[in-house]
């Protein structure tokens, strides 16, 4: 059996991690639902368990790359990984969108691209910096190089060293191109 694992990290996300851990669990296809809780200081740790997830429980903020570091040391044989941001809710139920081109072999990596309407596209700079960053090095334009919301091979995750703090997804996509595997992205109805 395919293991699929989501990795969840999440700091002092208690209004937010329980709707998105209970939509993971009921979208069926996943092994386990993991939340990383980077330190926080309000009750991430207990809402995510209540809800059916495993926590791992840091305890001090190490930023999203460090967490998702903790979470594939939890889990480290999965055969695949499902990064999602806490922040989802309920519509973390339309994950399965992303585990499919992994787990059916069409990519290595498939990053969401969110809906275009209703919701802010993000970032700015940081978001304009990213993509030409990534355009660069890969020679290729991504409409979400920030997009947390990601499926993963699990060798491919485990052989790169994940970005300290800040800078995972960017670090993530430039690491599974330079190795020539396919990335795709797949527009999801997140919020």
């Amino acid at each position: 059996m395919i293991e699929v694992v989501a990795l969840v990290p999440a700091m002092n996300s208690r209004d937010t991690v329980g709707a998105t851990v209970r939509a993971l669990t009921e979208l069926g296809g996943l092994s386990e639902v993991v939340v990383i809780d980077d330190g926080s200081t309000d009750d991430t740790a207990s809402v995510a368990a209540a809800a059916g997830a495993t926590v791992v429980l840091l305890k001090r903020n190490v930023g999203k790359g460090g967490a998702v570091a903790a979470g594939v040391a939890h889990r480290p044989g999965a055969d695949h990984y499902l990064l999602i941001d806490a922040d989802l809710g309920t519509s973390a139920a339309h994950a399965y969108a992303i585990v499919s081109p992994v787990v059916d072999g069409v990519a290595v990596m498939s990053i969401a691209t969110f809906p275009s309407t209703g919701r802010s596209r993000g970032f700015g700079l940081v978001k304009r910096a990213a993509g030409a960053i990534l355009c660069g090095a890969t020679g290729r334009s991504f409409a979400e190089p920030l997009s947390g919301q990601r499926a993963v091979r699990g060798e491919s995750l485990r052989s790169v060293e994940l970005a300290p703090k800040f800078g995972l997804e960017v670090g993530l996509t430039l690491d599974v191109a330079a190795r020539g595997d396919e990335i795709v992205e797949v527009p999801v109805a997140f919020e």
